[in-house]
């Protein structure tokens, strides 16, 4: 017989671990340290595998998984589990109010939600007395498969509610409708892991989410990084809120995780407004997004509209353009990089993706296109989200026709005709011709970016112009161009001209770190090219380093110092830098520039969004960590302040929300100063 003082200690230990899952999952922020919640977990399943008695179905000791299942049985919905009608513009949405608006005179005054369409899969969960009893996946909307096993070991779903320490009681039935997904940082560190492990990746997070929730072996499932947010309440006993709105905080206060980014509009003008700006912010949400769903907020009166088909009336789903669609993979291109690398790209038959036109995309590299098993002729799924530039995922094998064919890796330059190579340990193929024409419209783009000499006007197209004139072999050159040689150029007038010498000759007064990065060593970006710059004062000193002196320097290991290295002994670079100086291009660091930079930002956590007057991203992060701050991609509690420039996103809201103190790039240099 147990003792009451095991009995009670178990059910403490069960509140305990209930409040930490959802205080880490949920609210984000949790309590305790890892440690500390492995000891309460461990302190549990000691108990209930001493004292079987103990064990109660809601435990969270079950989330490891249980015994495989033979098969999934099929269980009815206590309601039928509709679908959503799709709208792809705003006439079609107008359409729907228009056609909802004659069949109930309410319409005309109701107000609406606008949810996010999350790109998951669809879960059915049902609690008695407060307690997890059953779950299920939506199947045909009458009957779905039951994988209440594997829907335990999900963390943010409450096995027992109330989770949270309040005076509010569960219902005695609650069936809510949620969707389980996996977090787009967690889906990328999963595929890593997996790709390490040998195993197989998988192409989209929602792909994964149910693969994974279809497992008959529940402890699979466990591995998995799955998540729930819930959205809908669709059947209970007792009083239950009478809107949407009233229902997601309700679900809230109960403590179930519910999307964040939802909005309560007065009417369906501002519900296409909110439309908008999901669409703008859905690449920086944490989570994939396929459109907005806008309900009618009144529960009673979107139930008294019907249903049409299994579609009901009350709300309509207003689709994102497609972010990945398949097409025809026509041909396989290469591209010359500014350092010599040779990169495939797709070339495909147009296809409209994310709202765009695309007819080529990016392959990564060779050894992509064989681990997919990419073939000339294949049908291929093609991604593109927000600006980022549209690449192929892999093909679609079950559409192999049988006339598509292996891609043969080149074995001679596109632009100059040498033989490629390919180091030994590394994935990329190089071209090692230094006077490429390719790698040289690069190199000269690379030197008079922003990030670098800071050449306005000069663009890859100008590069390319004065390239296949003749009027540069390095970059160094520049500083030798004259008004009649830029006259000489197709779309060139004197105003112009002048514009681009006058640019061109303000760049010799740039700083020593900018230099070091236009140069375009491999490996060297603008955080590597400060260190160095920092550290050896001049490019004469720099030039002369050493492998020793390189890897003294924090952050810079074998490799980089051996690239640095082989870029200063070859003879076009000797010579390079000869022409630069002589040209008046070389900065020197003094005594006072170099001192040990202040670490006034220790301690402190950044994030940055949008564009800041003067600083790129990367130089705003450069500054900020080389004074010892830390910089992260999304906000969180844990997040000291979000420097923010023009078209912020929705990190500005998040860090509103969670009170994180906002800068501008003047604030940020300011704190940069003073902070500490």
């Amino acid at each position: 017989m147990v003792i009451k003082s095991k009995r009670d200690r178990a059910e403490e230990l069960r509140q305990q671990i209930n409040y930490h899952n959802y205080c880490y999952y949920v609210l984000n922020s949790p309590l305790v340290s890892d440690h500390e919640y492995d000891l309460l977990m461990r302190e549990l399943q000691e108990l209930e595998t001493e004292y079987p008695e103990l064990f109660k179905p809601d435990s969270p000791t079950q989330r490891v998984g249980s015994q495989p299942a033979e098969a999934f049985v099929r269980v009815p919905h206590p309601v039928s589990i509709l679908s959503l009608a799709n709208a792809f513009d705003a006439g079609e949405v107008h359409d729907w109010f228009e056609r909802i608006s004659k069949l109930d005179d309410r319409v005309a005054r109701a107000d609406f939600t606008a949810e996010p369409k999350l790109d998951g899969l669809t879960v059915v969960l049902t609690y008695e007395d407060g307690v997890f009893i059953n779950g299920s996946t939506r199947g045909d909307g009458e009957y779905g498969e039951d994988i209440t096993a594997n829907l335990r070991t999900v963390r943010s779903l409450p096995l027992r509610i109330p989770v949270k320490q309040n005076d509010l009681e569960p219902p005695p039935q609650l069936v809510i409708r949620g969707e389980a997904i996996i977090l787009r940082e967690a889906f990328e560190t999963m595929n890593r892991r997996l790709e390490q492990n040998g195993q197989r990746t998988y192409v989209n997070p929602r792909n994964a989410a149910a693969g994974a929730l279809r497992q008959l072996d529940s402890t699979l499932t466990a591995s998995r990084p799955i998540s729930l947010l819930c959205y809908a309440i669709i059947d209970g006993e007792g009083p239950l809120p009478n809107t949407q709105w009233e229902a997601l905080s309700y679900l809230r206060q109960l403590g179930f995780p519910v999307p964040e980014y939802v909005a309560h509009c007065e009417d369906l003008e501002q519900a296409l407004v909110v439309y908008k700006e999901m669409a703008k912010q859905r690449d920086e949400l944490p989570y994939e997004v396929d459109g907005v769903v806008i309900k009618i907020n009144d529960l009673q009166l979107a139930a008294d509209l019907g249903v049409v088909g299994k579609d009901p009336r009350g709300a309509i789903a207003y689709k994102f353009p497609a972010q990945v669609v398949t097409t025809l993979l026509q041909d396989i291109g290469v591209n010359v990089g500014r350092t010599g690398v040779i990169t495939p790209y797709a070339i495909l038959d147009p296809i409209e993706v994310g709202g765009v036109t695309v007819s080529q995309a990016t392959l990564h590299n060779f050894d992509y296109i064989a681990e997919k098993d990419i073939r000339v002729g294949d049908r291929v799924l093609i991604k593109r989200a927000g600006d980022v530039i549209p690449y192929v995922i892999g093909p679609v094998a079950e559409a192999r026709q049988g006339d598509e064919h292996v891609y043969t890796l080149p074995e001679h330059c596109p632009s100059c005709g040498e033989r490629l190579e390919r180091l030994p340990g590394e994935v990329a193929v190089y071209c090692v011709n230094a006077a490429c024409p390719a790698q040289l419209v690069r190199n000269l783009e690379h030197f008079a970016s922003r990030s670098a000499m800071d050449i306005e006007g000069l663009g890859i197209k100008i590069a390319k112009q004065l390239v296949e004139a003749n009027q540069v072999s390095d970059v160094a050159d520049i500083y030798r161009l004259k008004v009649n040689d830029l006259l000489s150029l197709e779309g060139f007038a004197e105003k112009k001209a002048d514009n681009i010498l006058r640019a061109i000759d303000v760049s010799r007064g740039q700083s020593l770190t900018r230099l070091i990065n236009a140069l375009g060593i491999r490996g060297v970006g603008e955080t590597v090219a400060g260190d160095l710059a920092h550290h050896f004062r001049s490019m004469d000193a720099l030039a002369d380093a050493t492998q020793e002196k390189l890897e003294r320097i924090e952050g810079i290991g074998p490799n980089t110092a051996t690239t640095i290295i082989d870029w200063n002994v070859q003879s076009a670079n000797r010579l390079l830098l000869q022409k630069l100086r002589e040209a008046g291009v070389w900065p020197v660091e003094e005594e006072g520039e170099v001192e040990a930079t202040p670490q006034t930002l220790s301690g402190l956590t950044f994030v940055l969004t949008g564009t800041l007057p003067n600083l790129t991203r990367g130089e705003a992060k450069a500054l900020i960590e080389r004074h010892g701050g830390k910089v992260t991609g999304s906000v969180s509690r844990r997040t000291s302040y979000l420097v923010a420039g023009d078209t912020p996103g929705s990190k500005l809201e998040r860090a509103r929300e969670y009170g994180v103190a906002v800068l501008d790039e003047d604030s940020l240099l300011s704190l940069v100063k003073t902070e500490g």
